[in-house]
């Protein structure tokens, strides 16, 4: 079955087309709680906002597709704490109460820190690091997105949410900007420039129809058809698809990999890739100046390429991947040096 696009509503805030600095794919973990009786605090970084099954049951009670503790007796508040996928600037967060009808906590906050160095779940639990309030106590509305920007320029690796006084939280979502410390990163080190754990990001696409073109930065192989981003079927004669993505660092590249990983009836005949150097960000410009990379070539179904003899190799900061006609690609790797200025 293939995921859905994420639409973003009209009443949705612009920071909900950042980065999901939480999720799991992107290496996001939940680490402690202080109760998940009735569902899974585990939940809160999984993809989507959770579904409804009416009559499912378990022997703790009504199956529910979030994190839920029980119903507190005691004096308190519950609380969950998270690692990010990949430290970041949070813009913004949605406490997502989807189907929490009832049993959603009224209020809840948000705490965070920055480690770089790997503390004990001991130390976390018990306040022996340094939590800053980013959202201070703040109300949810049941069964319902809740957005809050944040107004914090420093870089965080961890959260800690806080509901008062229990109940249950569908997801998760903490929007931002993946910070990488290129200051510790080699000039002779290799890396992939395009991955969202380096700062990579998709910003730009003609049509992303099935699948996200964001899926295309994600770390790991494709899970399935829909982890990647595959346009609609295009019945014009010479049709381009395209996708252009920003790379963590200015770089000079030294090898390209095209992943069309599950994809099978419907992967692209072939693909070319361009790239740039620009500080713009009117990125389908004619006034950007594209430079040919890799000259069109043939892909095949569920398939790993490699393309080492490029054409050019840099100093670029962007990407342009075209696909003809149409079709799905699972994963776009740039490996390359970072350029020292």
């Amino acid at each position: 079955m293939r995921s859905e696009v994420v639409i973003v509503e009209k009443s949705s805030p612009q920071f909900v087309k950042n980065m999901d600095l939480a999720q799991e794919r992107l290496g996001g973990k939940v680490l402690s709680c202080s109760d998940d009786f009735f569902a899974s605090v585990h939940n809160l970084i999984k993809p989507g906002r959770g579904i409804f099954i009416e009559d499912k049951f378990t022997e703790r009670g009504k199956w529910m597709d979030g994190w839920e503790s029980r119903r507190k007796r005691t004096e308190g508040n519950d609380w969950a704490i998270l690692k990010l996928g990949a430290p970041g600037k949070i813009i913004g967060v949605d406490i997502d109460t989807n189907h929490f009808l009832g049993n959603h906590p009224p209020h809840a906050a948000l705490e965070a820190c920055c480690l770089h160095e790997d503390v004990s779940l001991e130390d976390l639990e018990n306040d022996k690091v340094e939590w800053t309030t980013i959202l201070s106590r703040s109300p949810l509305e049941q069964g319902n997105h809740n957005f809050y920007e944040i107004n914090s320029d420093e870089v965080w690796t961890h959260l800690r949410l806080q509901i008062y006084p229990d109940g249950g939280v569908a997801r998760l979502k903490v929007y931002g900007e993946v910070f990488k410390n290129w200051d510790l990163v080699d000039s002779n080190e290799q890396l992939d420039m395009a991955s969202a754990l380096n700062g990579g990001k998709a910003v730009l696409c003609n049509d992303m129809f099935f699948s996200h073109m964001d899926n295309l930065t994600m770390p790991g192989r494709g899970i399935n058809m829909g982890d990647g981003w595959e346009t609609k079927r295009n019945r014009t004669p010479n049709n381009r698809d395209w996708v252009i993505l920003k790379l963590g660092h200015q770089s000079n590249l030294e090898e390209l990999l095209v992943d069309t990983c599950h994809f099978k009836g419907n992967y692209p005949d072939s693909c070319s890739i361009e790239a740039c150097n620009t500080e713009s960000i009117d990125l389908d410009s004619d006034d950007i100046n594209w430079t040919t990379v890799l000259d069109k070539a043939k892909l095949q179904a569920d398939h790993e390429h490699y393309f080492k003899d490029l054409m050019a190799r840099g100093p670029f900061t962007h990407l342009r991947l075209n696909i003809f006609p149409d079709g799905g690609i699972s994963r776009l790797r740039a490996f390359g040096t970072k350029i020292t200025t």
